[in-house]
């Protein structure tokens, strides 16, 4: 919204959600030995605890993953930056898993840039929700954001916690513009 209002487009103001995709791979590896470079879960929603949602069964090898340990796997995607913070005694955070992840949706974009359309998932101005603020898979292009994409298929645990998610997303949403003086659409 502050970046609207300075007049700047939209489809080139995101937000970094690659670390939750990052992870939740890492972790569909560990319970399937589907090489990780060949698996990439669609994380969506937003980018903190229940806000965040992957969707394992988008994904081949997310697929694989056992119904009745999706929702433990889940909440470790939504946990585990503070795994690891536990992990270190508190002595640091996920350093390089975040340059990675970051090194990752810059590749994107810059290839998106250079005219090499690439998808991620990002949290951007989206109307796949009702919500004005949504993260989904999107594909960068010359002008940004050109795609932002339906959120395809879900399993009735995905499409239980998408309603969760959405509650607490509307909160943060509205809190997050009635702090910058904005109205809110939702």
């Amino acid at each position: 919204e502050l970046y609207k209002r300075r007049g700047l487009d939209p489809r080139r103001v995101c937000g970094v959600t690659t670390l939750d995709c990052v992870r939740a791979n890492k972790f569909v590896h560990e319970i399937t030995g589907v090489p990780v470079a060949s698996i990439n879960i669609p994380v969506i929603g937003g980018h903190a605890g229940a806000t965040i949602l992957p969707l394992f069964s988008q994904d081949p090898a997310g697929a694989k993953v056992p119904e009745e340990m999706r929702e433990t796997l889940d909440k470790r995607v939504q946990d585990a930056g503070t795994e690891v913070v536990k992990a270190k005694s508190g002595r640091g955070s996920a350093t390089l898993s975040m340059a990675y992840a970051g090194a990752r949706f810059g590749k994107a974009v810059l290839a998106g840039l250079a005219g090499e359309r690439r998808t991620e998932c990002a949290y951007v101005m989206s109307s796949v929700t009702e919500l004005p603020f949504f993260t989904s898979k999107v594909t960068f292009g010359p002008n940004g954001v050109e795609e932002v994409h339906p959120l395809g298929p879900l399993t009735p645990y995905e499409t239980k916690r998408l309603e969760e998610a959405k509650k607490l997303l509307k909160e943060e949403i509205g809190a997050g513009l009635k702090a910058i003086g904005g109205e809110s659409r939702m």
